[in-house]
């Protein structure tokens, strides 16, 4: 079998917007989870906090967490400052030493800045009530953000696809093929799903350069997205991969990058996802177990079969030659 490292008729190159220069072998230019693996330096402080961004986009356990500091710093604020105005500036406060003093101030903070107010405690003169009408505002607004915040965060339509763990080469119609499967991991319908896949690899004509090509898949879109689907691209002769053997798809320092399209029946918006697989998450010799199993009662989809698969043997004609 020829090995083809120069562009075939139907073999065109692309620019992902990764740019040509040759990144560290083994780096991914896509993490496994989408985002790209890019570090930003040189943005001015000022432009650098994009709090909203960070808000919405960030994980539930840190956003859940950063809700919680601010609410305990913020009563641990305001009960300092109700304990450097004066204790007697509190009316109803039942308190026998500092610290018991502490906690009083601390839960009338907390009363206050909630604007709960259960009235055993009221702040009597002005630097008192001065301290309490700021913090009142403060509880407002506070609140009033995080809930547009929290809203955003579970408004904010997000495909959530699942992607087997590894790619593998497999038999496919007498050829080979490299295949992927995913999955929807909700409940929701996704409808008209497109898929497309690329491909980055070193330049050999200088090692320095990489070069990019958009891989002919044997399906490109599907209509509807109820059960898993396995994305192939044939390794043919109009393949850039047609003739590699596996060693030089470690040296070609091969990325695999997927993107999904899909229509989120729920939100009514258009939901992206993307992923990738480097050449050591590529499995030779392997065809994935059905995940499918059909009752009587209806269709069982096993999700966490997504990744498993069994070795199968190549066909021996489409084997690379190595001279």
């Amino acid at each position: 079998m020829k090995n083809s490292k120069i562009p075939e008729p139907g073999q065109t190159e692309s620019d992902l917007g990764f740019g040509a220069k040759d990144h560290v072998k083994g780096r991914r230019g896509l993490n496994k989870d989408g985002s790209f693996n890019v570090i930003r330096e040189g943005v001015p402080l000022v432009n650098s906090f994009e709090t909203y961004h960070r808000l919405i986009s960030m994980s539930w356990m840190k956003f859940n967490v950063l809700v919680l500091s601010f609410y305990l710093v913020a009563n641990l604020l305001f009960a300092c400052i109700y304990l450097l105005v004066g204790m007697d500036g509190l009316q109803g406060i039942v308190a026998h030493s500092f610290k018991d003093n502490f906690y009083e101030a601390f839960f009338f903070s907390a009363q206050t800045l909630t604007t709960v107010g259960y009235g055993r405690i009221s702040p009597i003169g002005h630097a008192a009530g001065a301290v309490a009408a700021v913090e009142s505002m403060m509880g407002l607004l506070g609140f009033a953000l995080a809930t547009g915040v929290l809203y955003g965060r579970f408004s904010r339509p997000e495909a959530r696809i699942k992607y087997s763990e590894n790619a593998l080469i497999a038999p496919y119609k007498k050829i080979t093929a490299l295949m992927f499967r995913i999955v929807n991991e909700r409940k929701n319908q996704l409808i008209e799903v497109e898929s497309a896949l690329s491909i980055s690899m070193r330049d050999e004509s200088n090692p320095k350069n990489r070069k990019f090509f958009n891989l002919k898949l044997e399906l490109t879109k599907i209509n509807f997205f109820p059960l898993s689907w396995t994305i192939v691209h044939p390794i043919d002769e109009s393949s850039p991969l047609w003739g590699m053997t596996e060693l030089e798809f470690q040296n070609s320092d091969i990325e695999l990058i997927s993107l999904i399209k899909a229509f989120d029946d729920t939100f009514s918006q258009t939901v992206y996802d993307r992923s990738s697989y480097k050449y050591h998450e590529l499995v030779w010799g392997a065809k994935f177990i059905p995940m499918t199993e059909f009752t009587d009662k209806g269709t069982i989809l096993r999700i966490d079969k997504i990744n498993a698969f069994e070795k199968v043997q190549l066909p021996v004609d489409q084997l690379p030659v190595i001279e």
